[in-house]
């Protein structure tokens, strides 16, 4: 038995050569642009799509976020994160402040400098502990179908980063009820 009658749909066919092959996965030359004005409206329309995407996402269409921002429960996390207000989202100046501290020649400001860090990473990790596990609860009463696996940490990374500068843009202002 040869393999052509092992497999019926390849029988009787040639093996296609390179050139079809390569031809059929090359996107087809009479769309493509040719001049630069051509060109130039491309680039312009792939420039307005993109924008027009970014701003989509921006405000939290559904067709618009990755997979990992989508679904009703996410933007529960989302919204309960944005109503509230946490030391997290200013621990990136509060950075820079630490930094031009334990530059100063001063031994005790550097020293303090250290400590306002620590102190700022602990209150962020015990803060992501409470917020994760009310995050939890509140998935498991409002979506009791849905597996909260993740949320902790979604919800907490959102709550560390800073308000303006959050994707999607939060669409609950602070003390909104959720």
């Amino acid at each position: 038995m040869s393999k052509s009658e092992n497999n019926p749909e390849k029988k009787g066919k040639a093996t296609p050569k390179r050139k079809d092959s390569v031809a059929k996965t090359k996107i087809n030359s009479i769309t493509a642009p040719v001049s630069k004005v051509d060109k130039a409206k491309h680039r312009e329309a792939l420039k307005v799509a993109r924008a027009e995407s970014r701003a989509a996402y921006m405000r939290g269409d559904q067709s618009a976020l990755p997979a990992r921002d989508r679904g009703p429960v996410k933007k529960f996390v989302r919204d309960y994160i944005d109503s509230r207000r946490s030391l997290g989202e200013y621990f990136l100046p509060l950075m820079v402040v630490v930094l031009l501290l334990t530059m100063v020649p001063s031994v005790e400001i550097r020293f303090l400098a250290i400590i306002l860090m620590y102190s700022a990473m602990g209150y962020s990790i015990i803060y992501g502990i409470f917020v994760g596990r009310r995050i939890r609860k509140l998935v498991a009463e409002k979506f009791p179908s849905e597996s909260t696996k993740g949320l902790a940490m979604y919800g907490w990374l959102r709550s560390t980063q800073m308000r303006r500068l959050r994707a999607p843009s939060p669409q609950k202002k602070l003390g909104d009820s959720i």
